[in-house]
């Protein structure tokens, strides 16, 4: 059988569809090992997991909130993604002498396990956690472009010895892309992108006091609100905008609402209920709205489950996926700083409406997500691959 090396930052968003991934070879057979910051690792992986650690950069600037479009993608580059792999590399590649693997699956931004793996001849596969770089959000941007094509290439130098060519990003041997179609949209795609959809499995275990019979108390349509885990610093107004929004509707919403960093200020209405976290996948299955900033995983196990979504993207990926999801006739798109509580009343009103179309929309998407295999589609391209270089890069063949 196969041994498989999952190279991940330390992002949740990027770390759980390569959970499924990896469960699913492990399911089969295969020995998987992760390379990665340990704790988290093991809190989405399970506390079994063999990870080989790997360290993350230090004294990482905060992102200013009001980054948007090129700037916000430079900044994300240069002060994030490539001290990220300048710190990972050292651990990848004892991972990669100590584990041997056949396959590298790489996180798209995890570029240290594409760069050092192509410069030691090994097979590696992209994983995509995202579409926005399937869309190529530089194609318009030909100098923020050559700029990042000039940050690569340094990095490559500094931790592959100059070794190899093929973008980091995108793996001649193959990309796994955690989506389909029905979201991604008629784009153009580079070569050997498997659209394999989302990977949405069952997660470990963890203590559930999530107050479910709070669920059973009403039949008002239940609608969920979260920005996710790494917006608390941008958060703030918009989640108590929508506490705003939300109670103005108290006698035909309810919400579940996420709020991680307690910014949420005062008492809410009874109809509001308030969480530090959430288990969305199980939550999921009972909803009838999302309100979140368009995060792809929160997106697609939304759309899994074909509930319609109120997407109000803050940065980064963000923005292409809200885009993903309004031209799919999935949601209603708001301007997250510009979001008051009449906008975000008027559009959950909206996505509850029935004769809206969105929950229609949200079930076409649903069903291809669940066509195309999931964790199952993409453990079988993964076992598909030799164990062999790839026909360019170190080697130069």
């Amino acid at each position: 059988m196969g041994r498989f090396l999952f190279v991940v930052p330390p992002l949740v968003g990027h770390v759980n569809p390569a959970v499924g991934t990896a469960a699913t070879l492990a399911a089969r057979g295969h020995d998987i090992a992760w390379a990665g910051h340990p704790e988290l690792v093991r809190s989405l992986a399970g506390a079994d997991a063999v990870v080989f650690p790997c360290e993350v950069p230090s004294g990482v600037p905060a992102r200013p909130p009001e980054l948007k479009g090129p700037a916000a993608f430079q900044f994300l580059w240069e002060s994030f993604l490539i001290p990220l792999a300048d710190a990972m590399a050292p651990g990848v590649r004892a991972a990669i002498e100590a584990y041997g693997p056949d396959v590298v699956v790489s996180d798209q931004q995890a570029v240290a396990g594409a760069l050092v793996a192509e410069s030691l001849g090994l097979t590696w596969v992209t994983s995509a956690t995202t579409s926005a770089e399937l869309v190529d959000p530089l194609a318009g941007l030909p100098k923020v472009a050559a700029w990042l094509d000039g940050l690569l290439a340094g990095l490559r130098g500094r931790i592959a010895g100059g070794a190899g060519g093929a973008d980091p990003r995108f793996s001649p041997h193959g990309v796994l892309a955690f989506t389909t179609r029905a979201l991604l949209g008629p784009v153009q795609l580079p070569d050997r992108v498997w659209l394999v959809g989302p990977s949405v499995a069952a997660r470990p275990a963890r203590p559930d006091d999530f107050p479910w019979d709070w669920l059973d108390a009403s039949a008002l349509p239940t609608v969920l609100v979260s920005l996710g885990t790494a917006n608390t610093d941008a958060g703030a107004r918009f989640l108590n905008t929508a506490v705003e929004a939300l109670t103005e509707r108290a006698d035909r919403v309810r919400a579940v609402l996420v709020d991680p960093g307690g910014v949420v200020e005062g008492p809410v209405a009874d109809t509001i209920l308030l969480r530090p976290h959430v288990p969305q996948l199980a939550l999921l299955e009972r909803l009838d709205a999302v309100v979140c900033h368009a995060g792809h995983n929160t997106v697609c196990e939304a759309l899994w489950h074909g509930v319609p979504l109120v997407v109000a993207p803050i940065r980064d990926d963000q923005p292409i996926v809200a885009g993903q999801v309004v031209d799919a006739g999935a949601g209603v798109r708001l301007r997250f700083g510009r979001a008051d509580a009449a906008r975000i009343g008027a559009a959950v009103e909206a996505v509850l409406d029935p004769c809206g179309g969105h929950r229609e929309a949200a079930a076409a998407i649903g069903e291809s997500f669940r066509a195309a295999g999931g964790s199952a589609a993409a453990a079988t391209r993964l076992e598909s691959l030799p164990a062999v270089p790839a026909t360019t890069g170190a080697r130069g063949t």
